[in-house]
């Protein structure tokens, strides 16, 4: 299929509308005769209730599905590309992502969107969802208050907390950016990295890539008014308003550089854009101004801040977007899947930096050991090897720091894992094999996908 004869949006209208949504609640346990209900349901549930009352509610990961549950939860205040649209019309990516939580990982996830955008009313909600799930994944909320919402939650939590905009987008970028540098051969401690755009994304990525061992003297990040410093003319109002982001321009660029994105890129080893979509919003010419082997990650969409080839034609040695149409697609779907699938599969309680760097380690070794060049730094979205690699990474690296209610040897977890990923495209085969699951074609009056 020529994908770029195909109007995706269209097409989506059209399907979700005749699908009805795209994920359903199906039965795991045999039901063949009504004697089952008395197990499945009353009188039977009622011994599970008691020992979990009685013993602790560590054992409703036992006894239920809390065990590989992901609650996605959202406000809808910053979906995709689209802004504050609220709730409601957040509710399709949420559950989207619902849907990749399954197929991807073999995890259960359920699309939650709340009307509630003061954020100590929502960190209640949250808290008050806790029992029923065996990890939160938050999701498109606005920043800066997205920040404090995650650090809050991670606190008061005893499951993991994970917001995708931050640490998943963090985590692939981190992942691709150690495979770019051995590539082009230059250590992550002494590179001077450009950071494009400064919300939750790169405030993210700007944390984790000091984690491992960027220097932040050697960051310069530019944001919509320009470049981050000291100095600034709105420096006391970040320090009021985003803390988050008044401590990078009290932390970063060493040199005192301001202006806008070209003073950023001059003398950059690597540039890594999430900001607004271009095309135009980085120039080839201003490329030519970073070093040689320069590293160039354009992550808006549906347009990157610059072609790849206008990249390529800057002097760029290796690109990537966030675009399937490219190569090196940095992808949040390359992580939260087997993430969750680790923490799910000891019983994680919480979420910590030593995890989220096992699994960025994991993707690039993984990609490492297929055979890295300049068009592949990062595994495909279709790779499954590598989400049961990376979740295997972070359920040992969960082991190991003592945060699993469930311990495993090695050969226990990549069994149970393996299993678990597989697990969704077996069903789904056998959906559409039974006709349980209707085809594009016989919904679209024979128009082929």
């Amino acid at each position: 299929m020529n994908t770029k004869s195909v109007d995706w949006f269209a097409i989506s209208l059209e399907l979700h509308k005749k699908y009805g949504g795209k994920i359903e609640v199906i039965p795991k346990v045999p039901v063949t005769k009504l004697a089952d209900f008395s197990i499945w349901y009353t009188p039977g549930v009622a011994s599970p209730c008691k020992k979990i009352n009685e013993e602790g509610a560590d054992l409703s990961f036992d006894y239920t599905l809390r065990w590989n549950y992901a609650a996605v939860v959202s406000d809808g205040t910053r979906v995709l590309g689209l802004g504050n649209i609220g709730p409601e019309a957040a509710l399709p990516v949420m559950e989207g992502k619902a849907l990749l939580f399954k197929y991807l990982g073999g995890v259960d996830a359920v699309p939650l969107v709340v009307r509630e955008r003061d954020p100590e009313k929502f960190i209640y909600i949250v808290k008050a969802l806790e029992p029923s799930f065996g990890a939160i994944n938050l999701e498109d909320i606005e920043s800066p208050k997205c920040f404090y919402i995650l650090e809050k939650l991670q606190e008061i939590l005893e499951v993991p907390v994970w917001h995708d905009d931050q640490q998943g987008t963090a985590l692939v970028n981190i992942a691709a950016l150690m495979n770019a540098l051995k590539i082009v051969g230059k250590k992550i401690s002494e590179v001077k990295i450009a950071l494009v755009g400064v919300g939750a994304a790169n405030i993210a990525l700007y944390k984790y890539l000091k984690v491992v061992g960027a220097n932040p003297k050697n960051i310069v990040a530019v944001d919509t008014k320009g470049v981050l410093h000291r100095d600034r003319h709105d420096i006391e109002k970040l320090k009021e308003e985003n803390p988050w982001k008044y401590a990078i321009a009290m932390e970063s660029n060493a040199e005192g550089i301001t202006g806008g994105i070209k003073e950023a890129l001059k003398g950059a080893d690597v540039v890594i854009a999430a900001s607004t979509p271009g095309p135009g919003v980085i120039k080839k010419e201003w490329i030519a101004e970073m070093n040689k082997d320069a590293i160039v990650f354009a992550e808006a969409n549906p347009i990157p801040e610059i072609w790849p080839w206008e990249a390529k034609e800057g002097g760029a040695r290796i690109v990537a977007t966030g675009r399937s149409d490219f190569p090196n697609q940095i992808n949040n779907s390359l992580g939260f899947p087997a993430v969750f699938r680790g923490v799910l599969t000891v019983r994680a309680r919480k979420m910590v930096d030593e995890m989220f760097v096992a699994a960025a380690r994991a993707l690039a070794e993984y990609a490492e050991e297929r055979g890295i060049h300049e068009e592949y730094i990062i595994p495909r979205m279709d790779e499954e090897e590598a989400y049961i690699l990376e979740a295997i990474a972070v359920a040992k690296k969960a082991m190991e720091l003592g945060l699993a209610r469930r311990t495993m040897s090695r050969g226990e977890l990549e069994s149970e894992v393996r299993e678990l990923i597989e697990r969704p495209k077996k069903y789904v085969k056998l959906a559409l094999d039974g006709n349980l699951i209707k085809t594009y074609s016989s919904l679209t009056s024979g128009k082929a996908l």
